[in-house]
């Protein structure tokens, strides 16, 4: 194998998509990768390591990949000596109880004593001894969902992201245990070789770009040149926005980068001041 950037990635599975959209997004040029499970990238020192995800946090640790992208639901289990380097903000999920409909669990005291099917004993067991709760722990690989309709267990511990999967094992939501997402880890310290520190400097800084990017927009309005104070003072933007002259000298246009989700908060505040032809541009990179 070569001497680049060595990264881990789910082969197959949720995290897959959006871990390779989002290194498309950083300017990495990806062959397609088919059944094979390990490619470099055309345009970038690094090359691809197509794992388990569960694998994952186990391979960088023992310096197989460098770097690797994996949920924090599985670092957590793994407990191995590993670095979260940056959160990725996709693959959201929680881990969570959830019991059969029919029954109630209105405290967390009420699993006192139940007997809890989970892919996840350690994140769980912590859990329990955190809250002075006492639990039968059984561990199960695959369909947690139907232990409690097999009679194995009471409730279930498992990962929940639209619950769909819970409705259709007529399960219920209850307690929250674990917030997940995607994260880009390392084994604990820098790498040895400063050459690949470089390169994995030059990626976070790309992925950062990218998150930024993500969750903002582009302003751009036309204004009267007398609400320029009273406009500024309505856009959340992220620097001084731009403020360009018009053909009309009693007009202005104002660009501005702002947050994504105060858009609908100021429109109706930016009309009244007298803003008119608002645009909303996607960003596809931000570096700061």
């Amino acid at each position: 194998m070569s001497g680049n950037l060595k990264l881990a990635l789910q082969k197959k599975g949720r995290l897959t998509e959006k871990s390779l959209e989002l290194l498309s997004l950083c300017g990495l040029d990806i062959e397609n990768y088919s059944e094979r499970l390990v490619v470099s990238v055309r345009n970038f020192p690094m090359d691809i390591l197509f794992l388990r995800d569960d694998d994952i946090p186990e391979y960088v640790q023992d310096g197989v990949a460098d770097i690797g992208i994996v949920g924090e639901n599985v670092v957590s289990e793994k407990q191995t000596q590993s670095l979260i380097l940056e959160k990725l903000g996709f693959g959201r999920c929680s881990l969570l109880f959830a019991y059969p409909e029919g029954k109630e669990i209105k405290k967390i005291e009420d699993i006192n004593e139940k007997t809890i099917a989970t892919t996840y004993p350690r994140i769980l067991k912590e859990y329990l001894r955190t809250n002075n709760l006492n639990a039968k722990v059984i561990e199960l690989r695959g369909s947690v969902e139907i232990a409690p309709s097999l009679g194995v267990a009471d409730l279930i511990c498992d990962i929940v992201s639209t619950g769909n999967t819970l409705m259709m094992n007529k399960l219920k939501k209850s307690f929250k245990v674990f917030d997940s997402q995607a994260v880009l880890i390392s084994a604990a310290g820098e790498l040895k070789d400063e050459r690949k520190n470089d390169v994995l400097r030059d990626l976070l800084r790309r992925i950062r770009s990218v998150k930024t990017a993500h969750s903002s927009k582009y302003l751009m309005m036309n204004i009267p040149k007398e609400s320029l104070d009273k406009i500024i003072g309505i856009i959340p933007s992220l620097k001084s926005p731009t403020v360009l002259h018009l053909a009309d000298e009693n007009m202005l246009a104002v660009h501005a980068v702002i947050p994504s989700d105060k858009f609908w908060e100021i429109i109706e505040d930016l009309k009244s001041a007298g803003a008119s032809g608002v645009l909303l541009l996607p960003i596809e990179n931000l570096i700061q």
